[in-house]
């Protein structure tokens, strides 16, 4: 209970926590009632004339849709979204049609963990999950439209996922056109001979599968070999992030192993030069923007052909090719394809001891240092502290500018995806290659001019050395020079390269969209027809992926999908007669219902087409020529910042690309929210305690009688120092919870959350209920009488502040001043409707259900919702007079205060009278009269 509620003898008609739930529970059923915040479409099953904001200009506002746990909603959670509750109420009354909606982003792990764990179907889990969810997010008095609420579970949503999925796996990328065009026309191509097959045989030669298998080669959807991480403990492949650093699941903290496996991929590199360029036309956080462009990683500069010894040429991308008479040695990795060819059956006459990892044989020495590669996790491999290891496969290239013989190694901290697989070491011009050649004793040459006394590798700009006809050039000279004549000479070429890999697409799991794909006799994969989707997932009794060895990396996966023989093994009849075809047993990834959600929301009942585009052009569409388009604000955690944006800007564009939209990007503005922090407790063993049953005794704090040590840290359950918002608002009222949050700092700063402060907030709104209400009587007791000068002055300017704190989304600040104001008006024998009316107009965004109720008792009936929202009178904004300090020589000696229109002279005039005592008669050499701020005198 809050301290107003314990207090004895409190009057009947106080604002308590008891009040605030009954006024919340009212208001919330009858904006569900009168459907208040839905939001009219221009066209379609949601369209609406008669609405009061229909035809108004339109704001597309959105929350990134939460992951329904069990656990259900912490204090942390709900920041944003009050953040853009506020945000998109304020922007409603200022004459706005506001689409703010909420779904729930239901596949993935920890549902179907559960379910392996009880058996309950995850469906069961996800819905029951929702509804607790849904029911906190309605006792917040978040003002969605409901209407177009959904989850990427439901079989009507996840159907357009499908056909999102055929949309790609149906295009490829024209480079010429820069821009996803048809499979068909792709074909078109081939067959009219304007596009030659990669071979250069005639299209009419190759044989219906060879045609099918150049044609897969440059979908935009593709299955592919590649290497991933596998994680047979929890039987899928999890994406990087889901990897810890030493190399274990996020989730259940398995092992994860690097193996190939044949997995779905998305061709989302042929799209790198974009997404980088378009980031310009976004109006993100800069450091979002840098982790995008690092993301992807595009680097210039050239591919080089290093001819092995035997046969064989190993290619490598460098972006110093003007370091290339630097290069030592070369690095493959480990899983390169070249790597058995090159190994001899001995090693060669004079190889140091220190390159054979103690093996008697280079094959014997290859094959350990695979098999211990294959054991580890990708940020094991790449780390920076790592102890660089690798092995001498016995095998030599030759660097081709110089006609040197270098050894050939392998290393862990190379990467078969990254680039080519394969690296140019120059240890001269690159730590990490320094630190290797060190271990191993390989040769080190400078090729760039270092400061006179640098040791170890050195990295910055300079003359060229060691390097013939590059010698005395700068970083840039030499680059081009080298490149050309790598390519007049045939040994390498200028390139553009990326960081970013094709997008891992499947999981060997159960709880994900159902891949729209069949396998016929040929195992190559076919599209299913529009028709047949959605593809729903089949029940099934056993939820396990099962790998027989968690600990194995060489153990195989088996799906659950693939023991549903009826599902799997289907008869279909899809244009050439019945016959017998495989399902693809893999499921999407969980992002892939994230990767669109904000097109279904602009139209989620629709049937016919995944969004109509009329309602795509109203709220998303592109302003201007040269716009991009997209959700108006989009606001979430940082945590997302790279692959969730990524993903679902590579969607969205491959949509705009085929015609289905016209926004070129999903999300116009985003804004990152901070994090709620509260204190955690560990005991003397390190392990963290339950904060709720912490007790603290002079400034010492005791879990069970025994003292323990508090720290900060993101609320979770993890710290257990989780605090619900059912709590908060069972105490104080959700009204006051939302204040509260949206008061204790910057929305985009992270803060620490202190129950005990949460009292300030409801006495703020105490003090405005007061204004209104007789808290004996319930009788309102505003006068009519009109305010006297000092307040409408004082009113207006909290009117202008607040407006523009709510436009930047500073709601701390629009809060402090709403404070300010009823603080002013408080003392008043009783408070003029003039001020009233205007404050609870202004309280709304932040205590929406306190300020219906007051609105209603101030003698207006239905919502204020769509009510004006207050605008300040430039007149009352003005000041009476300004007072301006008056230095003589740098120090003040005097002020005077004039009217805000005095003209400059008679400032100066007003300022020597003022001053004429320190002056002492003497005359000034300068009088500067600095508009609304100053007048120096310099004498």
């Amino acid at each position: 209970m809050s301290e107003s509620d314990t207090t004895a003898d409190v009057p009947p008609f106080r604002y308590t926590a008891a009040l605030a739930g009954e006024i919340e529970e009212r208001w919330q059923a009858y904006w569900a009632e009168h459907g208040t915040f839905h939001a009219p479409n221009p066209v379609g099953e949601l369209a609406e004339p008669a609405h009061p904001r229909a035809g108004a200009p339109k704001l597309h506002v959105q929350d990134m849709f939460p992951y329904p746990s069990g656990a259900g909603l912490h204090v942390g959670h709900p920041l944003g979204y009050i953040g853009t509750d506020c945000y998109t109420r304020y922007q409603r009354m200022a004459g706005y049609n506001v689409l703010h909606p909420m779904g729930f982003d239901a596949f993935g792990l920890p549902a179907e963990q559960y379910a392996v764990q009880t058996g309950t179907h995850p469906r069961t889990t996800t819905e029951a999950n929702i509804e607790r969810y849904k029911g906190q997010l309605r006792r917040l008095g978040l003002a969605y439209d409901e209407r177009r609420s959904f989850s990427t579970t439901d079989p009507g949503y996840y159907r357009w996922t499908q056909w999102i999925f055929l949309q790609i796996f149906n295009s490829w990328y024209d480079p010429d056109a820069r821009k996803a065009r048809p499979i068909d026309d792709l074909i078109a191509e081939f067959a009219a001979g304007t596009r030659q097959t990669p071979d250069g045989r005639p299209w009419a030669e190759l044989t219906g599968v060879e045609r099918r298998e150049v044609v897969n080669g440059f979908r935009l959807a593709y299955v592919s070999e590649a290497p991933v991480n596998w994680c047979p403990g929890l039987g899928t492949v999890l994406a990087n992030e889901e990897v810890t650093p030493d190399g274990r699941s996020e989730r259940g903290n398995y092992p994860v192993f690097q193996r190939s496996l044949k997995q779905w991929m998305m061709r989302i590199t042929a799209y790198g030069d974009r997404l980088v360029e378009d980031l310009d036309t976004l109006d993100w956080p800069e450091p979002v923007k840098l982790m995008q462009r690092n993301w992807i990683g595009r680097s210039t500069g050239a591919h080089v052909d290093f001819p092995l010894a035997g046969d064989g040429v190993v290619t490598v991308f460098t972006t110093r090719p003007d370091t290339l008479f630097g290069a030592t040695y070369m690095v493959l990795a480990p899983e390169h394809e070249l790597v058995a060819s090159i190994v001899p059956a001995a090693w060669p006459e004079g190889t140091h001891a220190a390159w054979t990892g103690g093996h008697a044989t280079p094959g014997g020495a290859v094959a350990a240092y695979r098999a211990a590669a294959a054991a580890k996790s990708e940020q094991e491999r790449t780390a920076d502290a790592k102890v660089k290891t690798g092995v001498f496969t016995g095998g030599y290239a030759t660097n081709p500018v110089n006609g040197a013989r270098i050894p050939v190694f392998i290393a862990d901290y190379v990467l078969a995806g990254y680039g080519t697989g394969a690296i140019m070491a120059v240890p001269g011009q690159d730590e990490r290659d320094w630190a290797f050649a060190e271990v191993f004793d390989l040769p080190i040459i400078r090729t760039v001019a270092a400061p006179d006394g640098f040791e170890g590798a050195y990295t910055g700009e300079g003359p060229a050395i060691n390097s013939e006809f590059l010698n005395g050039l700068g970083v840039p000279e030499a680059k081009a020079a080298m490149i050309n004549w790598l390519e007049q000479h045939g040994h390498g070429r200028g390139a553009t390269t990326y960081r970013l890999r094709d997008w891992l697409f499947s999981r060997q799991r159960y709880w994900g969209e159902p891949f729209p794909i069949v396998y016929d006799e040929t195992g190559l994969p076919i599209a299913l027809p529009e028709s047949m989707l959605p593809v729903e997932l089949p029940d099934v009794d056993d939820f396990s992926p099962r790998t027989f060895d968690p600990d194995d990396a060489a153990s195989e996966p088996e799906t659950p999908l693939s023991r549903a023989k009826e599902w799997v093994e289907v008869e279909l009849d899809l244009g050439d007669g019945p016959k017998r075809y495989t399902r693809e047993t893999n499921t999407m990834p969980q992002w892939a219902g994230s990767c669109w959600y904000e097109l279904r929301y602009l139209d989620p009942h629709n049937d016919k087409v995944f969004v109509d585009p009329e309602n795509e052009a109203y709220w998303m569409g592109p302003k201007k020529p040269g716009d991009c388009g997209g959700v108006d604000l989009y606001v979430g955690g940082v945590e997302h910042a790279v692959l969730h944006l990524l993903y679902a800007r590579f969607w969205h564009k491959v949509l705009h690309d085929l015609g289905h939209i016209s926004s070129i990007e999903p999300f116009r503005k985003l804004f990152n929210q901070g994090y709620i922090q509260a204190y955690a407790f560990r005991d003397a063993r390190g392990v963290i305690v339950p904060a709720e049953e912490v007790v603290e005794r002079d400034g010492t704090f005791y879990y069970e009688d025994s003292e323990v040590f508090r720290e900060y840290g993101k609320m979770g359950k993890s710290l257990k120092n989780v605090v619900t918002p059912d709590e908060m608002c069972a105490a104080y009222g959700a009204d006051t919870f939302r204040v509260y949050e949206m008061a204790m700092g910057p929305l985009d700063v992270s803060r620490p959350w202190e129950t005990r402060a949460v009292v300030g907030s409801q006495r703020f709104l105490q003090r405005a209920w007061r204004l209104v209400v007789d808290e004996e009587t319930g009788a309102v007791r505003v006068s009519d009488e009109p305010l006297d000068t000092k307040t409408r002055r004082l009113l207006h300017r909290i009117i202008d502040g607040v407006r523009g704190d709510l436009d930047e989304l500073r709601f701390n600040t629009a809060i402090a001043k709403l404070i300010e104001l009823t603080n002013g008006l408080t003392p008043l024998p009783v408070a003029s409707r003039e001020a009233v009316e205007p404050l609870v107009l202004m309280l709304s965004p932040f205590a929406p259900h306190l300020a219906e109720e007051l609105w209603r008792k101030l003698g207006h009936d239905g919502t204020l919702a769509y009510a004006e929202f207050p605008k300040a009178d430039p007149a009352q904004l003005v000041a009476e007079s300004i007072t301006y300090p008056v230095q003589v020589n740098g120090k003040v000696r005097g002020r005077v205060e004039v009217a805000p229109d005095t003209p400059e002279a008679d400032v100066r005039a007003a300022a020597l009278a003022s001053v004429a005592d320190a002056l002492a008669g003497r005359e000034p050499k300068k009088v500067i009269v600095v508009a609304g701020r100053l007048v120096s005198v310099v004498v």
